[in-house]
């Protein structure tokens, strides 16, 4: 038939994209407008074909072929099919298993029952050229794009870019249309006022001595900044991992105005570790205990639209993923004194929310790759997102007068 199909190894298109604009193949880099990536794709194929667009097939790994939240946005937009291989762990690495498997049966059934005339591959995998072969033998003619590399070289097989039928480049301009490299900046809240803490509290410094001095560094950040530069390679800037604060710490830094240095002895601290839940010893204290969850503010039509909105809008950024659940909350208290309590027991969040934010957090495919496991520092990024936004909400109410 007269139209065409486009096949995504998924696992190319953004690695080799991430390499491109971060520097790293690693795809927690970058962040995609899927609706424009696809209609880019659609666009661009229709115009190199001059056939129509049947379906996009896009293939990718997922830990237990489980859909993550890219997946359940995509596999819902108009001519796009989803198809997931598993996402296993292998010397120390994450590789996709099944993926290159299933972009062969696909591509020599299509081209075997005649499904199309032309087939777009963007794939850099070698493993497709028997497929590729397959597809020209039945009278397809077979397109093979590659991302533009970041050093200039080859990313693709040199077998494959020899047996396809016409090659093309996705170069930097186009992909930037719908992929940029991560910034950390949010769109959920406008800008605020730092605390000076902050830096202490997210940029992993040295124990005990380092956290003293907290207050006394550079507060020209705002809070996602410092939140996300030690996921940008902390290591290199002589942030030892080791160094970072624990609950403990955390709570017995100064919160801003005239409140006590350490916690009341009444209070309890309980916080996600690899050992599940860990409470200390003491009771919460009754301000805490007075704050709302926000499961307990949200109603049955909220809790359906907010899922829609998981879906269709959050992009699963750690920093963004803290914002937007302390927005739901902010917004749906009846009393804004809840508000005011809650800045004030900064920088701790206590501890109901914090759990119902981890386990929020979760479902945005942050623990994937991680061993089940939030990873530690995208743990400070959702926090760090969650007091951007209260800090937004009451950021008047903290600047003096005349100024």
């Amino acid at each position: 038939m007269d139209r065409c199909i486009v096949l995504v190894d998924a696992g190319y298109l953004l690695g080799a994209a991430a390499s491109l604009l971060a520097g790293e193949p690693s795809r927690s880099r970058i962040t995609v407008d899927h609706a424009a990536l696809i209609q880019g794709l659609r666009e661009r194929a229709e115009s190199d074909t001059r056939q129509p667009l049947l379906r996009i097939y896009w293939f990718d790994g997922a830990p237990d072929r489980v859909p993550q939240p890219e997946h359940r946005r995509l596999r819902v937009m108009p001519r796009v099919t989803v198809r997931l291989g598993a996402l296993t762990r292998s010397d120390g690495r994450w590789a996709q298993k099944g993926v290159d498997a299933a972009m062969h049966a696909e591509l020599t059934e299509l081209a075997r029952n005649r499904a199309c005339s032309d087939v777009v591959l963007i794939t850099g995998d070698g493993d497709l050229l028997p497929g590729m072969m397959a597809a020209k033998e039945h009278g397809v003619a077979v397109h093979l794009w590659a991302v533009q590399a970041a050093d200039g070289d080859y990313n693709q097989s040199e077998d494959l870019v020899a047996e396809a039928d016409e090659r093309r480049v996705l170069d930097r301009a186009w992909i930037t249309r719908a992929v940029r490299a991560k910034e950390y900046g949010g769109t959920c809240a406008p800008p605020h006022l730092p605390r000076p803490e902050i830096a202490a509290i997210l940029s992993a410094p040295l124990p005990e001595s380092s956290l003293s001095a907290g207050p006394e560094r550079p507060a020209e950040q705002p809070r996602h900044e410092q939140a996300a530069e030690p996921r940008n390679g902390s290591a290199e800037r002589g942030h030892p991992h080791k160094g970072v604060p624990t609950p403990k710490d955390l709570a017995a830094l100064r919160a801003p105005g005239p409140q006590p240095v350490s916690p009341p002895p009444s209070a309890t601290l309980r916080w996600s570790s690899d050992k599940g839940w860990v409470d200390r010893p003491g009771a919460e204290s009754p301000e805490a205990a007075s704050l709302p969850t926000l499961a307990q503010l949200t109603s049955a039509e909220q809790r359906w639209a907010d899922r829609e909105e998981d879906i269709t809008a959050v992009g699963g950024d750690p920093l963004e993923v803290g914002q937007v659940f302390a927005r739901r909350w902010a917004e749906r208290l009846t009393d804004q004194v809840h508000l005011q309590k809650i800045s004030g027991m900064y920088p701790r969040v206590p501890h109901r929310i914090d759990g119902e934010l981890l386990r929020y957090a979760a479902r945005f495919g942050l623990l994937a790759h991680k061993d089940d496991q939030i990873d530690e520092q995208d743990r400070y990024a959702i926090r760090a997102g969650f007091w951007r936004e209260i800090d937004a909400r009451t950021a008047t109410e903290r600047v003096p007068a005349g100024e």
